[in-house]
This record gives C-alpha cells, structure tokens and sequence, in this order.
C-alpha cells in the first residue's frame, strides 16, 4: 500500500493524521458536465422547467454539497471551507451544462475532494430537475483542474 495515505501498514482504512501539516492557504477547482438532448437544454436555458431555475438552484446544491463532504466522503476531515463558488454555464454544443467549482480553505489538507462533491451536487440537482423529460442525460467529465497550496505544492490540469 505504498503511497496510499489512507490505509495504514496493516492494509486498513483510516483517516490520515494532519496535525503536524503546516496551516496553508489551500485552493482547489473541478469541473464536469451534464449531456442531454436538445430539448431538455431548450427547456433549461428558456427557463421551462416545472420545478424552477434549474442553474440556480443546482448552483445552491453544489455549494452545499462541497460544505457536506465529510460528512459523505468516509476518510474526509471536515474542514473550514472560506470559499465556494459554482459555475453553471449552457453550453449548446454539448448540448447541455458545464459546471465549475472553486472552494477555498486556510488549513492542514486541501479541498480537492469539497471542489468535486460541489461539481457533483450540481450535477445530479440539474439530472434530478428534469429528469422528467430527459432520463438519458449523461453526467461525465468530473476532474480535478487545479489543487495549490500545502507542501505537494500545485497541480494544473493539462
């Protein structure tokens, strides 16, 4: 299990010890999308959904989502996160939704997995708004694109 950080000698899962980390300013982004047919992206982007502002609300989603993380990701620490940010933005040549998260921290660890969780909330909010007309819809493309801060230092997606 060498370079696995969250298993122990003995191969178990545990949740690494950060408390001789140095504090650092963390930041961390991710992205991904939401693929669907042409008319569920009229619906979105004309805002002809029953259940309200899809972009919004999947907005609000993200950001709660990348605050939960650790409370759903089982070797996460909770961390005190300072920033999240969503964006949602229509993309007809999909057709559908791209979706970026930014989330902050000035701590111990880094908040790549905050940055995913919020991309993936917002995800599944625009799939569960109009799942209705669209069951088909595609969710992929979620990816760390950038982690800095902390001493492995920084991390761009190429």
């Amino acid at each position: 299990m060498a370079g696995l950080t969250h298993f122990d000698a003995q191969g178990h899962a545990h949740m690494v010890d950060v408390s001789d980390k140095d504090v650092t300013a963390r930041v961390a982004t991710a992205e991904g999308h939401v693929k669907m047919a042409p008319q569920t992206f009229e619906i979105i982007s004309e805002g002809r959904a029953k259940k309200g502002d899809v972009l919004s609300v999947a907005r609000l989603a993200g950001i709660m989502g990348a605050k939960k993380t650790s409370d759903l990701i089982p070797l996460c620490h909770p961390l005190p996160v300072t920033r999240v940010a969503l964006d949602l933005t229509l993309d007809p040549d999909l057709p559908g939704v791209r979706i970026a998260a930014t989330v902050k921290t000035t701590g111990q660890t880094g908040v790549e997995m905050e940055a995913l969780t919020g991309v993936s909330t917002a995800a599944l909010t625009v799939y569960d708004m109009v799942k209705a007309v669209d069951k088909a819809m595609e969710i992929g493309g979620i990816r760390v694109t950038l982690k800095d801060g902390g001493k492995s230092g920084r991390y761009e997606a190429e």
